[in-house]
């Protein structure tokens, strides 16, 4: 069994120690990985992979897709809207949807080639100047537009807490948020902190380098 197998399997592991009735999706987070290194996992059965540039998902993932319709790819990183049209073609699920002007792009583009997405709109829930994502206090306009003006399939709220070792408590704050929006899923924690996201519901965790090992 490959390393990477086991590092996947030993995550569900501790997914199923969480006592969760409902198990979350495990998005492998491939980005800046080479295909034939990220292969055992698809061969393994696993489907959910996540990518933060268009450019390069495009180029790694087109050709396999091909041959398994069962693939799920998750863009994870930041969208500039100059790229939304690419990322629609290229993309299942969009986590960083974060301002008016990408989701308008989004929204034509869609249209344009008859495709549904699947989002997450990105909170700034710190309210950190050096980060993206929408103000807790603009969410439910914002959504509001997404939903009624622009009809895109808004299905839950993504975030990257803040670095201060309060964790915790902005899971606990956007679990709140998604349920007062009634959404079902949420996008949130990674490597060092699933463990975390999953008592406040997180439904799609985002794991890299504790599948794939640290990047180089």
């Amino acid at each position: 069994m490959s390393i990477i197998i086991q590092r996947f399997e030993k995550i569900k592991e501790n997914i199923s120690k969480s006592k969760r009735n409902t198990k979350p999706n495990i998005i492998a987070v491939s980005k800046t990985f080479d295909f034939d290194y990220i292969k055992p996992l698809i061969l393994h059965g696993h489907n959910h992979f996540g990518e933060n540039k268009v450019q390069e998902a495009e180029k790694k993932w087109s050709d396999v897709r091909v041959k398994n319709h069962n693939l799920k790819l998750h863009m994870v990183g930041r969208l500039q809207s100059n790229k939304a049209k690419k990322a629609v073609e290229v993309f299942d699920y969009i986590h960083s949807l974060d301002n008016e002007k990408l989701a308008k792009v989004i929204s034509s583009h869609e249209k344009k080639i008859n495709k549904k997405l699947k989002y997450f709109i990105q909170v700034n829930i710190g309210d950190e100047s050096q980060k993206s994502g929408v103000a807790v206090k603009d969410l439910n306009n914002f959504y509001m537009l997404c939903v009624k003006e622009l009809e895109l399939n808004i299905i839950g709220l993504m975030i990257i807490p803040p670095n201060d070792n309060n964790t915790e408590k902005y899971f606990e704050k956007i679990n709140k948020l998604n349920t007062s929006l009634n959404l079902k899923e949420l996008s949130m924690g990674m490597s060092q902190d699933y463990h975390l996201a999953l008592k406040h519901n997180a439904t799609f965790i985002r794991i890299g380098s504790a599948i794939f090992g640290e990047r180089s």
